[in-house]
């Protein structure tokens, strides 16, 4: 037995020190890496060079990667639509560079993304430079990029899945009734969908009407834009999608005008070669990171505007994960806002925002800092995909608020939601009980369903940030209360929408953004800066990459239902008071 203890324990010693040692090598690795992000690239553009860029995976406004992502090969499974917008202008200076080839596949964008994205190429297209797309599958979002190119190759075999938008939702009412669980869902606002879910089996007639009216405005928008590049009708782009042409030959694609030519990717890539003028065997092309890395000409002006990005779901504590899809506003937007207020070299901000809300007491306290800031100097709000619900919550306040046409924004309502699982508690045999001094020491005891002293409490305490709510939007739109509730209620709206409503006050990316600020502050010579995500120190960074590796791995591990899972854990984190828009809003 003795000597069973010392092998035992020489065993244990051995397996400690092993994932000691694995665990060191991983954050070598992992320091080693962020070192090589941080280095400078010497590459320099040959003559007739091409600019690759491969509209793959899902894009993101500013996304924090982390250095483990090449690691399980999730590098290129976020793109950057700051650094894809910076890429294209790069590429319009550079005499080097003759055209862009965009190689279409697996691609999911928001609509708003996709605007500002097209408006770029339709700029890069003024300088004469080419545009050239393929793919085996266009997604209905990658074509609608594309449709700007010159020429638009499809694969013989290959598909345009251009069939119009739908929006669906998961119902967990039902479930959570067979295992004993009763959602008590307390709201204001009559289009405030989020709590659907958890209180019905299907969607009421309110919200069906704004997901038709949102929808409908979003594809009028994309019809049109197609038309416009494309020698397509609107009707025939409709009846393509209604009569489920996508499915058919793809020469239908061609014959109506909606592609031009059907090639294979060899063939596409000669044509791109040609006109290039590239006498190289193949196509050589640059990516979008070796133009980044050349240097800029950037202004160096004693005068600064500030792009300060709020991305993702307003929360108390940060979500990572491997790609930094799962990024969120906290309290450190807070303490940024303070220290623009406080930095006198800082003229102007920009609030880039791009999020569907989430805890009302955070976005409160944000809204503040806004106003602080605005009495200090301009804030000019740019919308990105979203804005909505808290979201629009963090913009109100801003002296100007431009957006995408197809942002989607609006949702001013407020919800709680707290759970019942006396039914859960009796399948598994279990029983509470309280011992209480007073007769609401317990509310919120999930083990009992509410009094009603305790329901009309609650709703009160929604009420009562509804209207608070209500009068920052008043107080930032300069609208009565009375007005901003005629278009609160919950209710989603598109950008173009909003402006019509008073919400939002023109129509525009970031670079409008950027200049109504500067012109706000009365500068004519000024330097634009970003200021990036906030982190104590490259071990807190390794420590976050920790956190998100085991995030990616399960994602590896799980595959499609990884959203789900998710989804479920946003669910179980919700506290307290939310204003925040449904999960299900789907990309183009």
């Amino acid at each position: 037995m003795k000597s069973f203890f010392k092998t035992f324990a020489a065993s244990a010693l051995g397996a400690l020190v092993g994932m000691g040692l694995l665990c060191l090598l991983v954050l070598l690795a992992g320091v080693g890496l962020v070192a090589s992000l941080s280095r400078s690239s010497n590459y320099t553009p040959e003559p007739n060079s091409v600019l690759k860029i491969r509209l793959s995976g899902v894009v993101a406004d500013h996304p924090q990667r982390s250095p483990f992502a090449s690691l399980l090969g999730e590098g290129e499974s976020v793109l950057s639509l700051k650094e894809l917008t910076e890429a294209i202008r790069i590429a319009k200076r550079q005499s080097e560079v003759k055209g862009i080839y965009l190689e279409s596949s697996a691609f999911s964008c928001g609509s708003a993304s996709l605007e500002a994205l097209r408006r770029e190429l339709l700029d890069f297209k003024e300088s004469g430079k080419f545009v050239v797309a393929y793919a085996d599958q266009y997604t209905q979002g990658s074509y609608y990029l594309c449709a700007v190119a010159d020429k638009l190759f499809l694969n013989p075999q290959g598909e345009l899945l251009l069939w119009g938008l739908a929006s669906q939702q998961l119902f967990y009412k039902g479930i959570l009734e067979k295992v004993g669980v009763e959602m008590q869902v307390f709201k204001v606002g009559t289009y405030k969908g989020a709590v659907e879910p958890y209180m019905l089996d299907r969607l009421s007639e309110a919200n069906r009407e704004q997901i038709a009216s949102y929808q409908a405005s979003i594809w009028q928008r994309v019809a049109e834009d197609i038309s416009d590049a494309r020698p397509v009708s609107k009707q025939d782009i409709d009846r393509f999608a209604n009569e489920g042409l996508f499915f058919g030959e793809a020469t239908k694609a061609v014959e109506m005008g909606l592609i031009d030519t059907l090639a294979y990717r060899s063939e596409a890539e000669a044509y791109v070669q040609t006109l290039a003028e590239q006498e190289e065997e193949s196509l050589e092309t640059i990516t979008p990171a070796q133009l980044l890395s050349l240097p800029q000409n950037e202004k160096d002006a004693e005068d600064k505007v500030a792009v300060l990005y709020a991305e993702g779901e307003i929360v108390n504590q940060m979500v990572t994960s491997l790609s930094g899809l799962e990024q969120g506003i906290t309290a450190a937007l807070e303490k940024q806002l303070i220290d623009l207020r406080n930095d006198d070299d800082i003229e102007a901000v920009v609030l880039r925002i791009n999020s569907p809300g989430g805890d009302a007491f955070l976005s409160e306290q944000i809204w503040r800092e806004v106003v602080a800031l605005r009495q200090e100097k301009p804030v000019v709000v740019s919308m990105g995909d979203v804005a909505a619900s808290g979201g629009y919550y963090i913009a109100c306040a801003a002296n100007k608020i431009f957006a995408e046409h197809n942002t989607l924004t609006g949702s001013i309502g407020i919800f709680g939601i707290y759970p019942n699982v006396a039914g859960l508690y009796k399948q598994l045999g279990l029983r509470s009980e309280v011992v209480k001094s007073h007769d609401l020491a317990d509310m919120g005891d999930p083990s009992r369903p509410m009094t009603e002293q305790e329901k009309q409490l609650v709703q009160s305490y929604i009420n009562r940030g509804y209207q608070t709510f209500l009068s920052r939007c008043a107080e930032g739109r300069k609208m009565t209360t009375e007005a901003v509730d005629a278009v609160a209620q919950g209710r989603v709206w598109t950008g173009a929408q909003a402006m019509e409503r008073g919400l939002v006050d023109a129509l525009g990316g970031l670079e409008d953004a950027i200049e109504e600020a500067a012109r706000l502050a009365d500068l004519e010579e000024y330097e634009i800066i970003t200021v990036e995500q906030e982190s104590d120190s490259w071990i807190d960074r390794i420590g976050s990459s920790f956190g998100s590796l085991r995030g990616a791995i399960e994602r590896k591990l799980v595959g499609d239902e990884w959203e789900v899972i998710q989804a479920l854990r946003r669910m179980r984190t919700i506290r307290g008071m939310q204003a925040r828009m449904p999960y299900d809003i789907k990309p183009l």
